[in-house]
């Protein structure tokens, strides 16, 4: 890990004394998350309510430039000059990005799997279809007993994928079937987000110094 990146995570702890005792937990997440990138693999994402909120912002900052600019790479900058005209104004607009999928949104998909079946299900549908060996979920809750989560990691565990999880109370069903989660010191929800929103950015801020 780059000084860079360390140094991400301490200045978070002090902007947030509260998360102290959230470092290590903090840490392993992030080394779930850089393992996955490293080797080309997916990182997938879902939640409820706010934590669903949490999932798309999350992506949101994997999917282009957050602090850092991101160059692309020479191949596919020479990919793109083949590609004459357009190709150069793609050159001169697009960033590299780290692959992130929110399992929150896919309003036709949902809407006609929860008609159809069962709703609980709809994450691990989702999952089913698309997880592959290597590949993370990374659940939010705040109780950490989001059923539909629960079972959207089970999935995850039954393809050989890593699940990660950002926790509040005791942690719940999700911190016992996740290789790597952080649970912050907070019970009610809207706290609980609060701290979520400070560990889920220096995650964000560690991956992207470390990539780019």
């Amino acid at each position: 890990m780059k000084a860079e990146t360390r140094k991400i995570l301490t200045e978070t702890i002090e902007r947030y004394p509260a998360l102290k005792g959230n470092e290590t937990e903090i840490l392993s997440v992030y080394e779930t998350l850089q393992q996955c990138f490293a080797n080309g693999k997916r990182l997938y994402l879902c939640g409820n309510g706010g934590s669903s909120a949490d999932c798309e912002h999350i992506a949101g900052e994997l999917l282009k430039s957050f602090k850092k600019s991101r160059p692309l790479n020479e191949a596919f900058i020479n990919g793109l000059k083949a590609q004459g005209e357009r190709g150069q104004v793609l050159i001169e607009s697009l960033e590299s990005g780290l692959p992130a999928v929110s399992l929150c949104g896919h309003s036709a998909f949902s809407t006609a799997f929860q008609n159809d079946r069962d709703p609980m299900f709809v994450f691990a549908q989702q999952v089913n279809v698309w997880g592959q060996s290597g590949d993370v979920l990374l659940t939010i809750s705040t109780s950490g007993n989001s059923k539909n989560c629960v079972y959207a990691a089970t999935v995850a565990k039954a393809k050989n994928m890593k699940v990660a999880a950002l926790l509040g109370g005791s942690g719940g069903a999700l911190k016992e079937v996740a290789d790597a989660s952080v649970t912050v010191p907070e019970k009610e929800t809207f706290k609980v987000q609060e701290l979520h929103l400070p560990v889920y950015h220096c995650l964000c801020a560690m991956l992207e110094e470390e990539f780019y």
